[in-house]
């Protein structure tokens, strides 16, 4: 190919508030069209070709990201009744291996020592999803519940990236895979006390799980039962059970209201019962406690409480009368309550830092919190997998951009942090030969941004580095540190790496997430703009070098800034971006659409928010300008965002823009997240780190020994 592939112009004609649009590129849309699919062949070829100068530079790059990763490698065992549960990945393969090994002494809560390599005496292999995939393009592991006693797995798997699974169970006493089969399920599923019964999700044509349903053990799917039905299409339901395993529960949300039903697990043919009604705006959540000899549900929630609170209210109700044991303080926001018999392991935000504190449990109530103190002082912290409801030990664990990740038992008598595993990254990495920093950017409107940001130690502070700024800023979702193995082949290479913590994410508390969406939403994109500025500013690097990165709502933030400050990039990395948003979010047929109308506005409904989503939408607003390079990568079969808006946004670039290389990388296997299995995610990954060390005209050799 020697010139671009140029989309043909259809006539396709919107109204909506009196505003009459022509949308050429909406003929993309039909992914049965051949011309569809000829036009998404066309621009893999054109990128293959406008990237063939770096396939030495990728191949390197896999072998950098290979030699840093413990190949063959265990995970840390996790204790659950009889059994320590643990994966494994071998080398040369793709997936992860599922085992358990016997507890030898029901006293010992020391994890088993496993050795990379070297066969786990006893070890049972409970699925093995290299062999699962064998003959498939695409795998994802959904499911994989253990029945209360040990003897059922149940799991399900996705083979084309749609995010609809196939539910088996497997008999892990005789070793036997059973012929329950049930098709089209949603991500998860639930067995009740007494492994009689399974509990599952159904998703309707927008891809919302709409439906619970419970499966008898040993029955056709057909003879399955309905057991809730969310009508209003704002809201998800799902159900699963809480840490005592002692209650089965429905949840129903949507962006802003929560509603909880729960039953005995114990009774997985009754009636589930609302613990506390919906109402518009009131957000909560619940686990079980015991204080004393009274069985309690925690409710974490935003009734009259911006950054939530923490209650009680009995297990067996009523529950309109929550007691209260940690009031709201604003800028400190409560996250998730993870309760045990004796303990709760709170997890919270402050500072813009993820934290875990520890609250005993008596039968004189909730105890004052304790922050557990890791000795970091730029860090995120969290809760680990803790499987038994009344442990001498939880499992925590706390990473940083520059050390890897460390999990350890806390012990709960005495406060002392025992460390079980620390991440493995080899070659030599020394976490002093680096350094990270927390600066803070000064928005438009004069808000405070914090930015996070590391670096090989000693990098030049002179403009000189490439950069590479990643975003996302919405849905609350906070952007936490944490250390990356494919990520040190930017910074060997020179690169300073930076996390802009834009509004609309949760870094902040829950102020920062409404100041970044509906009528708000600008702010998170002109913070980002606003932290590119201030980069260049301190020296850290300079509008040539710098390289943008966002995926999915991070992928709209990346649109807009290009149409918002294109001088202030060198080159935009979107990955599977949500830049056509106006039109997907006109149509309810689309999936996840009504929902969405929480988060950003309903613009069939309102001309205010129509226009001013229209006034940002990526797609709506290329101009005639030249634009920094852009790599777009998304997937055929994503049911998030849809591969048509990428294909549509880069063709209208490339009729429009008067500069600036466009690129569009389609996976034809794959969904929201990519490629399936490791060693593929890591050519995709080399393949975009390729583009940006190339874009930002930084170093190719390999990384300093």
């Amino acid at each position: 190919m020697t010139t671009p592939p140029v989309a043909p112009r259809r006539s396709h004609l919107r109204t909506h508030h009196g505003d009459e649009v022509d949308d050429p590129y909406e003929w993309l849309r039909d992914v049965d069209d051949p011309e569809t699919r000829a036009y998404l062949e066309a621009e893999n070829a054109w990128t293959q070709e406008r990237t063939a100068h770096l396939a030495d530079l990728r191949s390197t790059i896999v072998e950098e990201i290979r030699s840093r990763t413990q190949e063959t490698d265990l995970s840390l065992p996790t204790r659950r009744g009889d059994w320590w549960y643990y994966s494994r990945t071998v080398e040369g393969q793709q997936y992860a291996i599922r085992c358990r090994c016997a507890v030898d002494d029901p006293d010992d809560w020391t994890p088993p020592t496993l050795e990379p390599g070297v066969d786990v005496p006893g070890e049972q292999v409970l699925l093995d999803s290299n062999a699962e995939a064998e003959g498939h393009e695409f795998y994802s592991l959904g499911a994989f519940s253990i029945s209360d006693d040990e003897r059922y797995l149940a799991w399900s798997v996705d083979t084309v990236g749609d995010e609809r699974y196939t539910l088996r169970v497997k008999d892990l006493q005789d070793d036997v895979v059973l012929p329950d089969v049930v098709e089209g399920i949603g991500h998860g599923a639930t067995w009740s006390a007494g492994a009689t019964h399974l509990f599952y999700s159904r998703v309707d044509d927008a891809w919302r799980p709409h439906e619970v349903w419970r499966h008898a053990l040993g029955t056709d799917a057909g003879d399955d039962v309905l057991v809730h039905t969310e009508t209003d299409e704002r809201f998800f339901t799902g159900v699963g059970r809480t840490s005592s395993e002692a209650y089965l529960v429905i949840a129903a949300s949507s962006k802003i209201t929560s509603e909880y039903r729960v039953l005995e697990a114990d009774d997985p043919t009754g009636e589930f019962r609302v613990v506390m009604p919906r109402r518009t705006g009131v957000e909560y959540s619940l686990d079980h406690a015991r204080l004393g000899e009274r069985d309690v549900f925690t409710v974490l929630h935003n009734d009259g409480a911006e950054d939530f609170e923490l209650a009680v209210v009995p297990a067996e109700g009523p529950y309109d009368a929550p007691e209260t044991v940690i009031e709201h303080r604003r800028g400190t926001r409560l996250e998730d309550v993870d309760a045990f018999a004796h303990h709760l392991l709170l997890s919270y935000r402050e500072g813009a830092m993820a934290r875990v504190a520890v609250l005993p449990l008596s039968s004189d109530g909730v105890g004052a919190p304790v922050e557990i103190d890791f000795g970091e002082e730029l860090f995120t912290a969290g809760v680990g997998a803790n499987a038994e409801w009344d442990p001498p030990v939880v499992r925590v664990g706390v990473s940083s951009l520059v050390s890897p990740t460390t999990v350890y038992d806390y012990v709960l008598a005495t406060g002392e942090l025992v460390e079980r595993k620390r991440q493995t990254v080899l070659g030599g990495y020394d976490p002093s030969d680096y350094e990270q920093h927390r600066t803070w950017a000064t928005a438009e409107d004069g808000t405070r941004v914090p930015v996070s940001i590391v670096c090989r130690a000693g990098t030049p502070r002179d403009g000189s580095a490439p950069g590479l700024l990643y975003g996302y800023g919405s849905y609350e979702a906070s952007m936490d540190p944490g250390l990356s193995i494919p990520r040190l082949s930017l910074l060997d290479r020179g690169f300073v790496y930076a996390i802009a913590h834009v509004r609309g994410g949760g870094e902040l508390g829950r102020h920062w997430y409404e100041d970044g969406k509906l009528l708000a939403k600008k702010n998170t994109f002109t913070d980002f703009v606003a932290v590119a500025r201030h980069l260049v500013d301190e020296g850290w690097t300079s509008p040539d070098r710098l390289v943008a990165e966002g995926g999915s709502a991070g992928g709209l933030l990346m649109g807009a800034v290009a149409n918002l400050a294109p001088d202030a990039f060198a080159g935009i990395l979107a990955a599977v971006p949500f830049v056509d948003n106006l039109t997907t979010i006109l149509d309810p047929s689309l999936p996840l659409t009504v929902i969405e109308w929480d988060e950003w506005g309903n613009p069939l409904e309102d001309p205010e928010v129509y226009a001013y989503m229209k006034s940002y939408s990526p797609y709506e607003n290329v101009a005639a300008v030249r634009y920094p390079s852009i790599l777009a990568v998304t997937s055929l079969n994503d049911t998030r965002v849809s591969y048509t808006e990428p294909a549509k946004w880069v063709a209208r670039l490339r009729a429009t823009a008067t500069g600036g290389d466009v690129l569009l990388k389609t996976e034809m296997h794959a969904g929201h997240g990519g490629v399936s299995g490791r060693y593929k995610a890591w050519e995709e990954r080399a393949f975009e780190l390729a583009w940006i060390i190339d874009v930002a005209g930084a170093d190719r050799g390999p990384h300093p020994s």
